[in-house]
């Protein structure tokens, strides 16, 4: 399509898009190889933070077994207009931790409600260690 143009985004601009948080996917290597799952996030203290089940794959698999280790992970929201052949994608690589101790209570007040029923009391949090984004337009 040559009337499209892709630009790279820096980390402001990736960080403006994402700021109202929505749906983003986390990719990690679980206990059975490479996993990719949707949440609902919110973008809280220039993190990303979501809500998940207690002892469900993301608390187990999200686990180093070192006290105070964080896991690696990627996390990617995007809008895309596949009529219009145009959209966004931010990807942003970090750490992840369960959220834990006196910033729990702060953090939990500013996260989003989830949309997978059940319980959802465990709250994750990756910190940007790296923030990239492309935006693909009408040139």
């Amino acid at each position: 399509m040559a009337d499209r143009v892709i630009e790279e985004l820096d980390r402001d601009e990736s960080l403006r898009l994402i700021s109202s948080g929505g749906i983003g996917r986390i990719a990690y290597t679980s206990r059975f190889g490479p996993t990719v799952l949707p949440v609902n996030f919110t973008l809280y203290e220039g993190a990303i933070l979501f809500r998940t089940a207690e002892n469900g794959p993301l608390d187990q698999d999200l686990r180093t077994g070192i006290e105070g280790a964080d896991y690696e992970v990627a996390f990617e929201i995007d809008d895309i207009d596949t009529g219009g052949s145009m959209g966004w994608s931010v990807l942003i690589q970090g750490p992840a931790h369960h959220v834990t101790g006196p910033e729990r209570e702060d953090a939990f007040r500013a996260c989003v409600e989830p949309w997978a029923p059940g319980i959802r009391e465990l709250l994750v949090r990756i910190v940007p260690s790296r923030i990239t984004g492309r935006r693909i337009s009408l040139s």
